[in-house]
């Protein structure tokens, strides 16, 4: 079966045989020419086993493209959309924005009704493009480099927010610290808007071929979104899709089933949570969360 030899490549990967992982992925499109991602991986490998994965993780280029492309489109503004109609029937709202990025799913749903805003974001970089953008519509600011961590150890209980808003950012938060932020936010906070993706509970048991085969099956789907990128495959998908199967990478996201995040604010104080879906994206459909 041709799943069950890309597991063989996986496990050869997770152990770093990558001659074998990349001659085992090879296999795997000899069994099945018509399946795009065998061979995308097979190439990946390829480039691994002469250069180490040091030299061939994600691209500038490949991430910048694959966020302003494919279903990114729709999901961000969907994403926007579902925050403005958030904010609608209130004025003068104060507003605390996790992990904001450059802005793509904040500033489009921006509006008058936007009072303050405060902004807690790691990269430098990223918040300085949204505070560019910021200081051109002349909408008030306050800006904090770090994370949300760093964030409420500073603010304390000091603060408090109309609206509380992380886009696919929580995710990056261990289970643990995840628990501790939510509870902060329950008493800094009136409303806590989340957008993530519900994803299975499969990655405790990431090389198990359930999860090489989930895996695998929204991978093609995200593959078919960039058709002859090989800017946005070799230079993102396919580095990102591995790091899943790395037993030596830190991991880097705790995705988790809308049902664990409806817990997780529960036991957080949260006492009135609902759920929605607002767009249908490759890897799993995204959600908005409100608490």
């Amino acid at each position: 079966m041709p799943i069950e030899t890309f597991q063989r490549a996986i496990l050869a990967f997770a152990v770093g045989n990558y001659d074998e992982a990349q001659r085992q992925a090879q296999q795997a499109a000899q069994l099945d020419p018509t399946h795009p991602l065998y061979p995308a991986a097979a190439t990946y490998l390829a480039r691994v086993a002469t250069n180490g994965k040091a030299q061939v993780y994600v691209s500038g280029e490949g991430f910048t493209d694959f966020i302003r492309g494919g279903g990114n489109l729709g999901l961000y503004a969907a994403t926007s959309a579902a925050l403005a109609q958030a904010y609608a029937g209130q004025s003068q709202l104060t507003l605390l924005d996790i992990g904001v990025g450059d802005g793509l799913a904040l500033l489009p749903a921006l509006g008058p009704r936007i009072a303050m805003i405060d902004l807690v974001e790691p990269s430098a970089a990223l918040l300085a493009q949204t505070t560019s953008v910021l200081d051109q519509r002349g909408l008030a600011y306050r800006s904090f480099i770090g994370t949300l961590q760093d964030f409420a150890a500073v603010e304390q209980a000091s603060r408090h927010w109309d609206i509380a808003q992380a886009t696919y950012s929580l995710q990056s938060l261990p289970p643990v610290e995840r628990r501790a932020a939510l509870s902060w936010l329950h008493g800094a906070v009136d409303r806590l808007l989340i957008v993530e993706f519900d994803v299975p509970d499969l990655f405790d048991s990431p090389l198990a071929l359930e999860c090489v085969a989930h895996v695998l099956a929204r991978y093609r789907l995200g593959l078919a979104e960039y058709p002859a990128n090989d800017t946005v495959v070799q230079g993102f998908l396919m580095p990102v899709m591995f790091g899943y199967f790395d037993p030596s990478a830190a991991r880097t996201t705790y995705e988790q089933p809308i049902a664990a995040w409806h817990a997780d604010l529960n036991a957080a104080g949260f006492t009135r949570v609902t759920t929605r879906p607002i767009f249908p994206y490759w890897w799993a459909d995204a959600y908005l969360i409100e608490a």
